[in-house]
This record gives structure tokens, sequence and C-alpha cells, in this order.
């Protein structure tokens, strides 16, 4: 072989930057898809299925799908979700054989997922579990490009469901694993021929893309200065002194510069930026201080720019009357009355959702009169169908109703699983019948009243408490202080150098806010506000000092069926529809 030295041209020697990297027409891209029985493969789940699509150019060069054997039972809301069963499965090829054949189909390729962090976390894990080195593949993560790109006029979200219709792909993503690969792809041509427009045509071009910031915003950089390097909270004004937008930080002038550079690429905050005319810092003493005073600021000012926590007192309430013949009612607000309440729910329909799920375990009566002791009326269609016990008219006694009412408020306040069985016992059977639309309504409504459950169990643990004083050390080696009562928080600080820690604390606790305890499980704070300190309460490092009160969650509660739920839900949050996705209630598991 013989080779010939041709001398560059001074234009070859001397290419500038945006000459430079590898033209996206000519990389290979590998779109891969995965189905699971769960959320985390650390935490045992496994993977079900494998699809992918290698493209070049816009052309597709090949296809590669199989089902895989997780070797173990596929749990009810899996199967709905995917459609995969125990059965389909059962002669697949074991993750053992099935991964190295994807990993030969991916050589050299880039790896491209919608939410790459969960398929390739999962594919690396098992790699590892194999005793295998992972190929050294460059990744794209078409959820977090798109997210730099789409605006709410082009999708009302970034996912997966959602871009596939923006951009016309012929695939409707349907949660199995080759039909969601050839809808991404799609998404990446679309993404990848709206930057073309704006000059990406490169691979490097494409993974650092952000939107351009204009120049009005960044002659207002000057809002900026005169804030200090230190947490607090920042309120945006505009020319009227009216509060357009309310955020915090760990460093307010640093997180306020930045609305105007190019790190900040979210079109409603250029338009929030564009109309802000001065930003007020309010320093803190810890970032939990911060991030209550941000939550209380936009419920008071009720900003048009933030999208959440502006209406606090929006929330709903799932009742167990007291009164002859107990009954759960949907209400707005907790009285004094003795009632066992459930709740906060911040959508109404996700309340609907858990009362169907406990009146499908327990068949109280559903009407809203108000029976009497010795009640003389005629059944319901309920009664005929088994779904009401039937007071009404003598077919139930006080004494069986009270006993049916008392399992009622402890799967409500202490232990779920009569309402788990007989939900999950009731899927089963809608699988089998592979009827899973109705099951999906079922798992809807069990998910709602779990988080439900486990929010209010752990809500009221704290809330119960007059005071909690608890200490954490920062990074920079000083001690955060925070007293809370019942919920709220009461006072924080940072221990002086050099202070008698003890006598400090007794001042901060002296100096609190004075808390009296209202009604339900939020009695003196948004329920908001008590699960930011409830997160800080239970994170890494902090230092009980003093409980006022017994602060316990019961053993048995609801918060120890939610791991399959998250994960479910962690999977539908690709496709479900913003607004549906907004109306579900997060809960943090102890």
């Amino acid at each position: 072989m013989s080779s010939t030295t041709v001398p560059l041209s001074r234009w070859e020697s001397q290419r500038s930057f945006d000459e430079l990297g590898r033209a996206l027409r000519d990389i290979t891209f590998c779109v891969v898809d995965l189905e699971t029985t769960g959320g985390s493969a650390a935490g045992g789940s496994m993977i079900t299925e494998i699809g992918a699509v290698k493209v070049r150019g816009g052309e597709v060069l090949g296809e590669f799908q199989t089902l895989v054997n997780p070797q173990a039972h596929i749990p009810a809301f899996i199967a709905v979700l995917t459609g995969i069963t125990d059965s389909m499965v059962a002669s697949a090829p074991p993750i053992e054989s099935a991964l190295p054949a994807f990993l030969e189909f991916a050589a050299g390729c880039v790896l491209v997922a919608h939410n790459a962090p969960f398929d390739i976390g999962f594919l690396q894990h098992f790699n590892a579990q194999q005793g295998r080195a992972w190929p050294a593949f460059e990744v794209l993560d078409t959820a977090k490009l798109a997210r730099r790109v789409i605006t709410r006029d082009d999708a009302p979200n970034c996912k997966l469901s959602s871009l596939a219709a923006a951009f016309g792909s012929t695939t409707t993503p349907n949660h199995r694993a080759l039909s969601d690969a050839r809808a991404t792809v799609d998404v990446l041509h679309g993404l990848m021929e709206r930057l073309g427009g704006v000059g990406v045509h490169t691979l490097e071009e494409l993974q650092t893309f952000s939107s351009r910031v204009t120049t009005a915003q960044r002659k207002k950089r000057h809002l900026a200065e005169g804030l200090p390097h230190a947490p607090g909270v920042y309120l945006f004004r505009d020319d009227k002194a009216r509060v357009l937008y309310v955020g915090t930080s760990k460093d307010l002038r640093a997180r306020v510069r930045s609305y105007f550079t190019a790190s900040e690429t979210r079109t409603r905050m250029g338009e929030m930026v564009g109309i802000a005319t001065q930003v007020q810092g309010i320093e803190c003493a810890t970032p939990l201080e911060a991030s209550v005073r941000e939550l209380r600021l936009i419920a008071e000012h009720k900003p048009r720019y933030n999208r959440r926590s502006r209406f606090p007192e929006k929330v709903h309430f799932l009742k167990l009357t007291r009164e002859p013949w107990p009954r759960l009612s949907l209400v707005k607000q907790v009285l004094d009355d003795d009632a066992d309440y459930l709740g906060p729910f911040s959508s109404k329909k996700v309340a609907e959702r858990s009362l169907a799920a406990l009146h499908e375990a327990f068949p109280i009566r559903q009407c809203n009169d108000r029976l009497p002791r010795v009640p003389s009326k005629a059944a319901c269609v309920l009664a005929e169908m088994g779904r009401c016990v039937a007071p009404c008219d003598g077919t139930t006694g006080p004494d069986a109703y009270a006993e049916l009412v008392a399992q009622l408020r402890d799967s409500l306040l202490r232990n779920p699983d009569e309402v788990v069985a007989s939900i999950n016992e009731r899927m089963e059977r809608l699988v089998a019948d592979e009827r899973f639309e109705e099951a999906a309504v079922h798992r809807d409504r069990l998910a709602g009243f779990l988080r439900a459950a486990a929010r209010t169990q752990r809500l009221s643990a704290l809330t119960r408490c007059p005071e909690v004083v608890a200490a954490r050390r920062n990074d920079a080696g000083r001690w955060e202080v925070h007293v809370v009562r019942h919920g709220r928080l009461a006072a924080a600080g940072l221990i002086p150098p050099g202070a008698d820690a003890q006598s400090w604390v007794a001042g901060l606790q002296s100096c609190a806010e004075t808390v009296l305890p209202g009604r339900g499980p939020v009695p003196a704070a948004t329920a908001e506000e008590s699960e930011q300190v409830l997160r800080w309460l239970e994170s890494d490092g902090v230092r009980l000092i003093d409980v006022a009160g017994e602060w316990t969650c019961p053993l048995s509660g609801a918060g120890r069926h939610l791991a399959l739920h998250d994960a479910v839900q962690r999977s539908r949050e690709s496709l479900v529809p913003f607004d549906e996705r907004r109306e579900l209630t997060v809960v943090h598991r102890p």
C-alpha cells in the first residue's frame, strides 16, 4: 500500500470552531427503548423488552426487538401498563442472552433514548452484573434536547407522546419497546430538522445547543448587582412593583444573573425578564428557610409566571363522618367535628379516585342523606349490585356496620392492606382476561389512595408534635438549626462560630414564632411547607435536638406499598398528558 501526502490549504489548516465536529448526516444513531418491571435496576427491577432502531442520514438501517424473560412474576400494574404478561415472556431469552445481542447491534453507534438515564442506566447495570466493560457509547437524550428547543406553543410538554404528536410521528407510543423507539426516531429527526434551521449541523452542536438570549435580556444583568452570594428568595417585579416571579437559590446573585445569560432557556422566563424592572432579594439563614419563604410568598402574591404553589387553599379532603351511619364525603376544608380526614388532595379527580378505591374495598353507604338510628328507607341500586351493605333497609345492623367502618378507619389511618388486597385481586382477574383498560382504572384508584394515605400518615406524624428542633452541618461546616412547630417552620438560624450551642439553640427556641395548632393533618401550615420541612428532617446528617410529643408513623402504613406505584408513575410520565400529570399527588416516602 502506498500513500501520498497532500499539503493542506490554509483554510483547511485553520478551520473555525463552527467547522469542527461530526456532521449529523454521517452519524449512525441507535435509538433504544426498554420495558421493565419497575423503576430501578438496583432495586431489583428487570428488563422485559428491548427495542431499537438504527438510523443514519434519515434512513433506517435496521431494527432490533426482543422480549426478555425477567425470571420473575410481572406485577399486574406493569402488565396493565405495557401489555406484557408472564405467558408472553415465558419462552423469551434471559437478559444474559438479550443484552449481548443488543450491544452487538448497537456497536459503533451513538445511543439515543427518551429520558436516557432510565434506559441506559438499566443497560449499564445488567452489563456490569454480567462482568463486562461498558462500551464507550456517546448518549443523546431526546427529552433533554426537547426541553431546550420545544416551547409550549409547540407541545404542552416534552413527553414522548406529546412530541410524537407535535412532529407528526407515524408511530404512536404505546409502552412497547420497538414502537416507542420508532416514535423516538421521528422525534429525533424532528428536533434535528428544527435545529438545522438555526445552524446546528454537527453532533457536538446538537449536544450543547441552548436557546439564545436576546440583547434585551443581557442588558438587564445590572438587576443582579447588589444581591448577596447567600441563600434566599428573589422576587422579580414589574414597573408597578407587582411580583412577576418568586424563586429561591443557595446563591442569590449567581442565580439571578443566570436569567440574563445563555443558561436560562425557558421561553416564559425570557418573557418575564423582558417585563421585569427590578429584582428584590431576601437573604435567609438556611436553604430550608428560603424554600419555605418562597412557598409563602407565592401563595401571598400569586405571581403569574410561577406555575406551582399559587393556590395552596384549593385542596380537597376525604372525610369519614361521625354520625349513626358514617359515610365517606369529599370536602374542601377540615372542620372541628371529630371526623377522620384523608388528604389534602391538590386535585378533585385524584380525591375521587381514592374515594372509589375505598368504596370498592368497603361497601359502606354512598348516599348523602343523614340516616336516623333506625332507618326505614328502601335499598338503592348499589345494594342490589352488592356494592353497599344497605343499612337503610335494615339489611345490616348497627354492630356489623360499625365493624365495617372501623376497618375502613384503620385503612385510612394505619394499615391499607385490605384496600390493596381487594383491588389487586380485582386487577389480577382483569389482566387475566386481558381487560387492561379496566384494570388501569383500578390501578389509578389504588395509587391515588395509597399516595394520599401515605402523605396523610407522614404529615400527621410531624404535625402532631408541638415542637421539633433539629440541626445539620452544612457544606461550610456550620450548623443549621430549625425549630418546627406543628409542621410549620417557626425559626431558622446558623450557630455562630465559637458560640455555646446549647444556649444559642435555647435562644432560638425562645424567639421562634408562636404556632397554635388547627385541625386536620396539616393544622398550622400548607401541606407543601410541611413536606419541605419533613424532607429536610429526613435528610442525611440531621440530628434531633428536642422533640415535644411523639413523632411516629404506623409500621404497617401506606408508604410500604408505594415503591411499585412510584415506578409505574415514573414510567407513565413519559406518555401521559401534562394536565393529567399535574393532577397526581407526589408523595416522598420515609
